[in-house]
């Protein structure tokens, strides 16, 4: 029987982006087994989350029950619309990738009685342009070893794949601390996202806001929009656009390199002039007087 992935958060079937991610932050923290909580809970939570959190897999899941299509079909190496970012191979290192709090391993690996190495928590800082293109970046690790901090530094090149977000985490699998007799721990990578003066993320889809004349509502224009990473658009401003009407630039977004693109959201908000002519003032009369 399939899973209730609404029910396990504790969200509506309309629920928002912004919606399910605050739910999902609440119950991780929550049941982190790293904080005593349930870890069969955890990863249910977790699994829940990235079906819902992603466009296609979650009208997959709408529409047949599972993110696989019909009769569980199109269950292929990157799966149905995509690339699962979930885990990938890197210069011959194992990486996970997931969300906050998306970082635990079951106790003892599964393989009871095998000491293992501590963990090393790193952060990176991104750009926001970095965070939706991908970016390599040259981490220094501490050498640990059974316990000990040999003072010494590794440092490799983590390749940070494109659309992630603030609060992220990346695991590097076997770059932690060094057991005689046992397995290495792992590096878990934090990604911090520099805030952008123009631009927000949400999910796959950038948001921005645009001031618009009153005239420019009116009667329709075409403005000049640049993209974070400084390219120009030219976004048509339809004419008797509402007040606080969005539009939207199909494909524009986050792209990770898959069939599916996020899409630019712009916010449209009226300016209105601080000064109006006696000429423009009659103008608006008539078209008061017209009932418009």
């Amino acid at each position: 029987m399939a899973k209730d992935y609404y029910a396990i958060l504790g969200v509506s079937k309309s629920a928002t982006s912004a919606e399910i991610k605050k739910a999902f932050h609440k119950l991780a923290h929550q049941y982190h087994p790293d904080k005593g909580g349930d870890e069969a809970k955890f990863k249910e939570i977790n699994e829940a989350y990235q079906v819902l959190s992603h466009e296609t897999k979650r009208a997959q899941y709408d529409q047949f029950g599972t993110t696989g299509g019909p009769q569980g079909g199109f269950h292929g190496a990157h799966g149905f619309g995509g690339f699962d970012f979930s885990q990938f191979q890197q210069g011959g290192a194992h990486f996970d990738f997931g969300d906050l709090g998306d970082i635990f391993e079951t106790f003892m690996g599964g393989g009871y009685g095998v000491r293992k190495g501590r963990d090393i928590q790193l952060s990176v800082q991104l750009t926001f342009l970095e965070s939706l293109k991908g970016v390599q970046k040259k981490v220094r690790i501490p050498v640990l070893k059974d316990g000990v901090d040999t003072g010494n530094n590794k440092e490799i090149e983590v390749t940070v794949p494109p659309g992630v977000e603030h609060g992220q985490r990346l695991k590097l699998q076997g770059y932690g601390e060094e057991m005689t007799g046992g397995r290495p721990g792992n590096v878990v990578l934090q990604i911090f996202v520099e805030q952008h003066p123009v631009f927000t993320r949400e999910g796959d889809h950038i948001v921005m806001d645009l001031d618009v004349k009153l005239t420019d509502a009116l009667l329709g224009a075409q403005y000049d929009i640049e993209l974070p990473d400084t390219k120009k658009i030219k976004v048509t401003i339809p004419s008797g656009l509402a007040s606080g009407e969005v539009l939207r630039v199909k494909g524009k977004g986050v792209d990770r390199g898959t069939f599916h693109k996020g899409d630019l959201y712009i916010r449209t908000h009226f300016v209105m002039p601080k000064k109006i002519t006696k000429k423009a003032k009659e103008a608006i009369e008539i078209l008061q007087s017209e009932g418009i």
